[in-house]
């Protein structure tokens, strides 16, 4: 196992390495000028996300669809990812970070368009879609679209499942000495009883949880910026003035040079909103939409939400409260974010709950993308066992130690977005035609008259 372990870490060295974050973000400021700037498009869909729109074809509501990806990505990135993006690349980190959020806006509406553009409507009504279709129908690449679907599938049992129930029991053990055996069992039964229902039951829970969970944090993460509040302009100064330092000024958090908050910020702020991934638009192409512009721009304020406010406000907490107490420079991931919000009444409660949250709605949304990579490739036969092992993984994650999978899971994120970047690349005139055709054309109600078989 140790040295499977130090093979993987070597590989996810060149996997996570310059090149494919030179690639993930060069294809997010790529496609921002191919669709125009499509952030400045993100008022107007934010209201779209709560439009109803009942007599389109589609299994969940536009604001399902956004709730159920938004529950994937929202997970221990947003809050111990963000720690460790400050404490290795400095406060800097925090605006490349922002940034990577900013311009995956673009890549996430690009992947989602392609998603409903290529989607297909089984025997039974349902609609199936995702990079793995994009693949499939719109380059003709099947042998693509398979290992897509397989590496999916894989990693859906790493950082979709085990590792975040074993991080929240881990939590709750130490914080509250619950046996890591009981959080299993209320985990995987709490799993069980909204995942077997299949995605409609999947996006209701999503929908009630997901705004509970999301505003719950930031009103936390609000009250110790209102403690902090002294401090707020020196840390978004030393945010912009860490951001381009060239050298080290010293050791430690604030000697971070201009590499090391690119690096950990950009990859911190990829891993948190999952753009260029190509898991959000699995879910994205069971959306009840007219068109796929709408989904597209619906499904892009889950990035918005994600990196731009979410991780944004848990940068500025943590950069504003270490300002305040300059200790608290050699605390890391959850430790730093434990001190934090120690600060504050009942804010162990309030980050134990968040966590929770958080964890609970990752593993839903993620069990949604593995199931449909592993129905793409074994057919319908094989939804009910894989939510069965689904349930079961919860479990097994809870109550034991897995430092082997974070690494697995790293490797099979960075081998999925490996095919969907090429979908993105070879397709982008698709993109800009169906954006052209819908939305520079002012016709987003029109209905599309693509023909899904």
């Amino acid at each position: 196992m140790e040295t499977l372990d130090k093979i993987v870490t070597v590989l996810n060295s060149y996997l996570w390495g310059p090149p494919m974050l030179a690639l993930l973000f060069g294809t997010h400021i790529f496609l921002t000028f191919r669709t125009k700037f499509i952030q400045r498009y993100t008022w107007l869909a934010i209201k779209l996300s709560i439009t109803k729109d009942p007599d389109s074809t589609g299994d969940v509501s536009q604001f399902g669809a956004l709730t159920t990806a938004l529950a994937a990505t929202i997970g221990t990135g947003n809050i111990v990812g963000v720690a460790t993006a400050v404490a290795l690349g400095g406060p800097g980190a925090v605006l490349w970070l922002w940034l990577t959020g900013v311009f995956g806006i673009a890549t996430k509406y690009s992947e989602a368009l392609l998603a409903v553009k290529y989607r297909v409507k089984t025997s039974d009504g349902t609609m199936l879609g995702g990079p793995m279709y994009a693949l499939e129908r719109g380059l003709n690449l099947k042998w693509l679209a398979v290992l897509f679907s397989i590496f999916t599938a894989l990693a859906a049992f790493g950082i979709g499942n085990t590792v975040q129930a074993n991080s929240i029991a881990s939590l709750i053990n130490e914080n509250f000495g619950i046996s890591p055996y009981i959080t299993g069992i209320v985990c995987a039964s709490l799993t069980a009883l909204v995942i077997l229902g299949g995605i409609k039951t999947i996006a209701l829970t999503c929908n009630a949880l997901v705004p509970f969970m999301a505003g719950f944090y930031i009103l936390g993460c609000a009250y110790i910026l209102v403690l902090n509040g002294l401090y707020i302009l020196p840390a978004i100064e030393l945010i912009l003035k860490s951001a381009f330092t060239l050298q080290s000024a010293g050791a430690g958090l604030f000697g971070a040079t201009l590499m090391q908050a690119m690096r950990y910020g950009i990859a911190r702020g990829l891993f948190s909103n999952e753009s260029g991934l190509g898991s959000a638009p699995i879910v994205a192409a069971a959306a009840r939409t007219k068109n796929p512009v709408r989904q597209a721009l619906v499904s892009s304020t889950g990035t918005f939400w994600d990196t731009v406010i979410v991780c944004a406000m848990t940068g500025l907490v943590l950069v504003t409260t270490i300002i305040k107490s300059p200790d608290l420079c050699t605390l890391k991931g959850i430790e730093l974010t434990k001190a934090v919000f120690n600060q504050i009444p009942l804010g162990n409660w309030i980050l134990t709950i968040g966590l929770f949250t958080f964890v609970y709605s990752t593993i839903l949304g993620w069990s949604y993308y593995g199931e449909k990579a592993t129905e793409y490739l074994l057919g319908k036969k094989s939804v009910f066992p894989y939510r069965i092992l689904w349930v079961l993984a919860v479990f097994v994650g809870a109550i034991a130690s897995f430092p082997l999978v974070w690494n697995i899971a790293d490797m099979l994120n960075a081998l999925m977005a490996l095919p969907n970047l090429v979908a993105l690349i070879l397709l982008n005139g698709v993109i800009v035609k169906e954006t052209e055709k819908f939305l520079w054309s002012n016709n987003l109600d029109m209905d599309d008259n693509t023909e899904t078989k």
